[in-house]
């Protein structure tokens, strides 16, 4: 399956911003759709994600901020964030894979990558 982000931009401190990741292709045994967030010189992180059935998954820091949502029918994943900060500043990265739930938060388990779409917070 392929992936591809959209959404991102430059906003200020405060705002809010959807990202969306559409898929293409065949969606294979991809029962979990997540958002990495990757900041300069630092590893990819995990940020959020949302099994098939709808149960969610966040980091600490975005809890109560970010959304992540999902659309079965269309192979879509959306990620809204509110309250947007300068630490939120990063490439996003929406990922797809099988991945059992002890795994969700590690990159590595995930077998399809988006190309990411760059979020900028201004002071």
């Amino acid at each position: 399956v392929q992936l591809v982000e959209s959404g991102g931009g430059l906003v200020q401190v405060g705002s809010s911003l959807r990202l969306s990741c559409a898929a293409t292709g065949s969606s294979g045994n991809a029962n979990v759709m997540a958002w990495f967030r990757q900041a300069p010189g630092e590893e990819r992180e995990f940020i959020a994600a949302i099994r098939r059935g709808g149960f969610t998954y966040y980091k600490d820091s975005v809890k109560g901020r970010f959304t992540i949502s999902r659309d079965n029918s269309k192979i879509a994943a959306y990620l809204q964030m509110d309250s947007l900060k300068p630490e939120d500043t990063g490439v996003y990265y929406c990922a797809a894979g099988n991945v059992i739930l002890s795994e969700i938060r590690r990159s590595r388990t995930y077998h399809s990558w988006g190309q990411g779409t760059q979020v900028t917070i201004s002071p």
